[in-house]
């Protein structure tokens, strides 16, 4: 067993996966609409310090999201509670893998007090997955959002959780008393890519998790999303939708998946702005209320206008 608060690096990961991902195709260069535009702004820098100063981690680093200077740039962070080692050791995630330190009991108090240094209007709240923990964390996600709603009362909380495999009804009971703004539980992707994808995730589980959510808070919206260009067909993705919106969720995301480092899952192909904008539509007709569809869309991309139903379709190509 590894000691406690040891990293796993991407090849170590990948090489326990149990399903091998396929061999990649031959892809031309990366194209136009995936390259990022680089915009330095300073407040880049000063929400960096910050975040160093409150001993927190934000998903934008950890996962190597490709809007991060945008976000940034706007003073907004997508908060990643718990550590920054996960317990599971997905294909496509570029978090740590391994033995996570206990939760820290002073992180709520640390977060609160960034969040009202930073005035936000809207914060997104995740973390990794935590095996190791009896509840599977959702106590310490309580534990945030108590804290948040005492010291910034007006800033609204979407929650991004993991599964809580196997401890769903522990989950729920803790989520129960501390009601987000939206709850956010990502499929990430089609049920058929979930052995060499997602090892350790059930589709079905993820599936009731929302579906359960929703029917104990029909006046939360539950949200949810998908990477696309991991090798699945678009038939799939529009399975998977529709699936989703049986379960009750009506906020969607979908975004290319982009491999993070050599040693993760490959990117099978590049998904166009065209099929991102189809599938955005039909996602819409449906009866998703907001849909984010487009290369660079990641779960947390623009939430607090998706939210405010600032946008009840957008597509990104950027």
């Amino acid at each position: 067993m590894l000691p406690a608060g040891t990293k796993q690096s991407a090849e170590q990961k990948l090489s326990r996966i149990r399903v091998r991902p396929p061999e990649p195709p031959a892809l031309p260069r990366k194209p136009d609409w995936l390259r990022i535009r680089l915009r330095h702004h300073p407040r880049v820098r000063e929400t960096r310090e910050l975040l160093r100063a409150h001993a927190l981690h934000t998903v934008c680093e950890e996962a190597s999201c490709p809007n991060l200077p945008e976000c940034f740039g706007a003073g907004t962070a997508t908060f990643m509670i718990l550590g920054d080692i996960c317990t599971r050791r997905c294909a496509f995630c570029d978090v740590a893998h391994g033995r996570p330190l206990p939760p820290d009991e002073q992180e709520p108090q640390r977060l609160a007090e960034a969040i009202a240094h930073m005035r936000l209007d809207h914060i997104v709240l995740t973390s990794v997955d935590r095996d190791d923990l009896r509840d599977g964390g959702s106590r310490h996600f309580a534990q945030c959002i108590r804290a948040i709603r005492t010291q910034s009362p007006q800033t609204r909380i979407e929650v991004l959780v993991p599964d809580f495999r196997g401890r769903v009804d522990w989950a729920l009971a803790e989520l129960n008393e501390c009601v987000p703004d939206v709850f956010n539980h990502n499929l990430e992707t089609v049920p058929q890519l979930y052995a060499a994808v997602r090892p350790g995730a059930d589709y079905e589980h993820s599936l009731e998790l929302l579906r359960r959510y929703g029917r104990a808070h029909p006046q939360i919206p539950t949200k949810s999303g998908l990477m696309l260009g991991l090798g699945e067909s678009l038939d799939q993705v529009r399975t998977t939708m529709q699936d989703l919106y049986e379960a009750g969720c009506r906020m969607l995301t979908l975004g290319q998946y982009l491999q993070p480092t050599p040693h993760h899952y490959p990117v099978m192909r590049y998904v166009t702005p065209e099929e991102f904008a189809q599938l955005g539509r039909e996602a819409h007709s449906i009866g998703f209320t907001q849909v984010a569809s487009g290369p660079l869309v990641r779960s947390s991309y623009h939430a607090d206008e998706q939210v405010s139903g600032a946008f009840a379709y957008r597509i990104n190509t950027h």
